[in-house]
């Protein structure tokens, strides 16, 4: 006898958010005539808004309540910009899929009156740049030294309309999460940043499904989502933020590549001195694609030297 029961997908409240929701929703439902609802959950990530993400104590900042939610039997799957997701899962839960990935790469948006020259970042000399990522500060003190860096917090559409209200020269954001909303970018510079230049989180632009271990019922379902290509890639990638043993606040950037039967790993990881940003640490790994652990434990070891 089929199970007529809905899957209840947790999400954070942000249009991003939902529309990730709503994108595996609509999966479920075409592709498995399953009923699913949407709940939402604030996180601490969406009510503290007055802290960049270095600064806010412990880890899972968007993503705890969420996995508290599961693990309390409140919702049955949860989706999420696997980015955000610690790379060590609760006991209980575990990441079940892996796929969807969009544009990887970053977007700098730039006032028209501050695009000046060219290179990587071209602003004016003292440009005021928004964000409140470690990884995006120290890459962006490294290619454009002369920037002001100012914390910048808010959902996707709101980061956008303080940049259009004057508070920042340019901001860097996800380019996935601008191309999935359809946002309108009229009247600014918007500059895709190559990714081997300017690298962007582990597993940026990938959705990653998380479940209750020991859930036949939901881990059917989300067997039928993602790829195992995309999971071996988010597990190269994940893997050296997982090797440093710390979360998605690590000032840590990666590029990989598949090349046949091999993985091709880049890395940049941002070095610190009394606070100011002194420099990126570079490493470039390879190996075979079925052993991600040997990839991963070369580009730590140099990243460590």
């Amino acid at each position: 006898m089929t199970d007529a029961r809905p899957l209840i997908i947790g999400s954070r409240g942000s249009d991003l958010a939902l529309w990730q929701a709503h994108f595996i929703s609509d999966i479920l439902a075409r592709e498995l005539g399953q009923t699913v609802e949407i709940k939402i959950i604030k996180t601490a990530g969406d009510r503290i808004q007055d802290l960049s993400f270095d600064k806010m104590e412990g880890k899972g900042f968007f993503t705890k309540e969420i996995e508290e939610a599961l693990l309390a039997g409140d919702i049955d799957l949860a989706v999420h910009s696997l980015k955000d997701l610690m790379t060590t899962q609760p006991a209980g839960l575990k990441l079940a899929a892996a796929g969807y990935r969009a544009d990887r790469r970053e977007l700098l948006l730039i006032r028209p009156a501050a695009h000046h020259g060219d290179g990587l970042i071209p602003v004016r000399e003292g440009s005021v740049i928004g964000t409140s990522s470690a990884r995006r500060k120290c890459q962006i003190a490294f290619h454009r030294p002369s920037a002001r860096i100012k914390d910048l917090r808010g959902n996707v559409p709101t980061r956008i309309a303080k940049l259009r209200d004057g508070q920042y020269d340019a901001i860097v954001l996800a380019l996935a999460g601008v191309e999935r909303l359809r946002l309108d970018l009229s009247g600014l510079v918007a500059l895709p940043l190559d990714p081997r230049q300017f690298l962007p989180a582990p597993a940026q632009g990938i959705l990653g499904i998380q479940i209750r271990t020991h859930d036949p019922r939901v881990e059917a379902a989300a067997g039928r989502l993602g790829s195992p290509e995309m999971m071996l890639t988010a597990r190269v990638e994940r893997g050296l933020l997982q090797r440093f043993g710390l979360g998605c606040s690590l000032p840590l950037g990666v590029y990989s590549e598949r090349q046949g039967d091999a993985f091709r790993l880049l890395a940049v990881l941002g070095t610190q001195r009394d606070g100011a940003w002194t420099g990126l640490k570079r490493a470039e790994a390879a190996g075979p694609a079925n052993d991600p652990e040997q990839i991963v434990e070369a580009a730590y070891t140099k990243l460590k030297e």
